[in-house]
């Protein structure tokens, strides 16, 4: 997917390109992690599709749920959700930034490699 070391810099056309891929995914990963948190707060607290969807989003976003879980299922799932959170936040950042930083990285390697 990145280009190799030896390899000139990536045009910026093509780097924007990437970076909207690599955006794409981001946004794609965070619309399914909160459609899962939305049918486990809705199946099993029986919250409506907007509370369902505060609280997923909260819990996605750092925040932590705003409405009490009450039922073992439920608080089962809002620990793990939680977890699988706070996973996804880390990966989806670094899907977003990898770009980025490859890019740096990569001219920061073509600049110091000149000067040699």
């Amino acid at each position: 997917m990145f280009e190799h070391r030896t390899d000139p810099l990536l045009p910026r056309q093509k780097f924007f390109g990437r970076l909207v891929r690599c955006a794409t995914v981001g946004a794609g990963l965070i619309i399914v992690s909160l459609v899962i948190g939305m049918l486990g707060y809705h199946i099993l607290e029986n919250l409506s599709w907007l509370d369902a969807f505060v609280n997923a989003s909260m819990l996605l976003g750092g925040m932590g749920p705003v409405d009490p879980v009450h039922t073992a299922g439920g608080k089962l799932f809002a620990g793990l959700y939680a977890l699988y959170c706070g996973f996804m936040v880390i990966a989806i950042a670094g899907i977003i930034f990898a770009p980025i930083v490859h890019r740096f990285l990569h001219r920061f390697h073509l600049e110091h490699g000149r000067s040699d």
